[in-house]
């Protein structure tokens, strides 16, 4: 068995299978080499893109959803992502009913249960046939008739109808999207895999764009038990191969096993989004960023990740944004004292070009 690998030479894996090596050609290649990508945060969801695709704006972004090359719903760990659409309703036959077991005492505590969820479905599938409707509009339809969506309520509803492939976000407004059906906006064409080949296709793809990884980290990434992540590294066969003696990665990204064998030199300065997946996307977190600090990439383990910034693989610290008369300046907060400001301004201003911001300036804080 290969011993484990030098966390310089994880690295450069790394932020070759993210993309953020040698960029990727668009924002659908960025999310399918992904796999998903976590996007609660619409606006950081689409830098987190941008970060890995050159020149691309904000409404390449939009325009990938509204070509319905990728889609916007809720397939793992309970919020939102960006996928591959095709992939949307495979994944969810894996961990749709799992979500909602997960949500019982939540639901109770709401007074929502099967009955309730049907009116509503019933409701949604009348009021959105043919049509997209806001949040806002959604929700008052349910109001209308009768089925209350107080408190978390009709985000909860949403939420269930989106774990049984009901609805999906469709298309964008603004800096959200309007709800549609799944089977309006992105008909299923033929029959889904079976379980064990969706669990093989997910692992895969998870290791495409976010390997050397490990089980743990696929298991957490993807919101699987452990053994359902043992199933997809088994069922998975010669796609995915051993990079050390815990992480592995996909068999065609050309990474030899073993501590000694060559590798690009981790390099490069990168100013990634607020959730972005190279820290987000893992169980362990440590090869790319001290345990020290990682607790302000997540104050107080609020599940609010920071924008963060990244120099040779290593999170070395996080960029905040000012605006002001209609320009942006960004401060920058090392882990380990002042950051020099000249180190990012090349990343930020690709960031700035991405947002059609200007950038005013660049401080460290």
């Amino acid at each position: 068995m290969p011993k484990p690998a030098s966390t310089a030479r994880l690295r450069s894996a790394r932020l070759a299978a993210h993309g953020l090596r040698d960029g990727l050609p668009t924002i659908a290649d960025a999310v399918r080499r992904l796999g998903a990508v976590q996007a609660q945060d619409f606006v950081a969801s689409k830098w987190v893109l941008g970060a890995r695709v050159l020149g691309s704006v904000s409404a390449d972004v939009d325009a990938a959803l509204e070509s319905r090359e990728v889609v916007r719903s809720w397939p793992m760990r309970g919020t939102l992502h960006i996928l591959p659409t095709e992939q949307l309703r495979p994944i969810l036959s894996i961990t749709g009913a799992r979500e909602l077991r997960r949500a019982t005492l939540t639901h109770r505590t709401l007074e929502l249960d099967d009955a309730v969820y049907r009116r509503a479905r019933a409701v949604a599938e009348r009021e959105l046939a043919g049509a997209a409707m806001s949040r806002e509009e959604l929700t008052g339809a349910w109001e209308d008739a009768g089925i209350s969506t107080a408190g978390q309520r009709g985000y909860h509803l949403i939420w269930w109808l989106a774990l049984e492939a009901v609805v999906c976000c469709g298309p964008v407004e603004g800096r959200t999207q309007r709800f549609v059906l799944l089977d309006e906006w992105a008909p299923q064409r033929g029959g889904l895999p079976d379980r064990d080949e969706v669990l093989a296709g997910l692992f895969t793809a998870y290791l495409a764009g976010h390997g050397p990884a490990t089980v743990q980290d696929f298991a957490w990434w993807a919101g699987l038990t452990l053994g359902d992540a043992r199933t997809a590294l088994a069922a998975a066969g010669d796609a995915v191969t051993a990079f050390d003696d815990e992480r592995f990665v996909a068999a065609d990204a050309g990474w030899a096993a073993g501590p000694e064998a060559a590798a690009p030199r981790a390099t490069g300065r990168h100013a990634l989004a607020a959730f972005d997946e190279y820290f987000l996307g893992y169980r362990d977190r440590a090869p790319v960023c001290e345990p020290l600090h990682a607790g302000r990439v997540v104050p107080g383990g609020n599940g609010v990740f920071q924008p963060i910034l990244v120099a040779g693989g290593v999170v070395e610290g996080l960029w905040k944004v000012a605006r002001a008369r209609g320009g942006a300046s960004v401060a920058l907060h090392g882990f380990d004292g002042d950051l020099e400001p000249s180190r990012y301004r090349s990343a930020l201003a690709r960031w700035a070009r991405f947002t059609g911001q200007r950038l005013d300036g660049v401080t460290t804080a």
